[in-house]
């Protein structure tokens, strides 16, 4: 039976719970703090992690695809793309009439 690995989380645990906690404009401020290889090594991170996947793509929209791969290869070219899909269904919602 194979023995599982636990994977080491890049930030703090104090970081990674008030990212997980924050609204998406506070989790935007606290991404930037957060230098850009660590950035992608903590998407990576939280995309292996199940109850961690949106905030995976929440982080992962904060890098870029080459720092992505470098990080995961083929695995992080998949978060920069859904990443990207994210963003872009979020940017195409319509709007309620207070917001146009």
């Amino acid at each position: 039976m194979p023995v599982a690995v636990k994977e080491f989380c890049p930030v703090s645990v104090s970081l990674l719970g008030r990212m997980f906690r924050s609204s998406p404009e506070g989790l935007a401020v606290l991404v930037k703090t957060v230098p850009s290889q660590t950035r992608a090594a903590l998407a990576v991170y939280c995309s292996r992690q199940a109850s961690l996947v949106g905030l995976a793509v929440a982080i992962a929209a904060a890098c870029t695809e080459s720092e992505l791969s470098a990080q995961a290869g083929d695995a992080g070219r998949r978060l920069f793309a859904a990443a990207t899909q994210a963003d872009a269904a979020f940017n195409e919602r319509p709007r309620k009439e207070a917001e146009a």
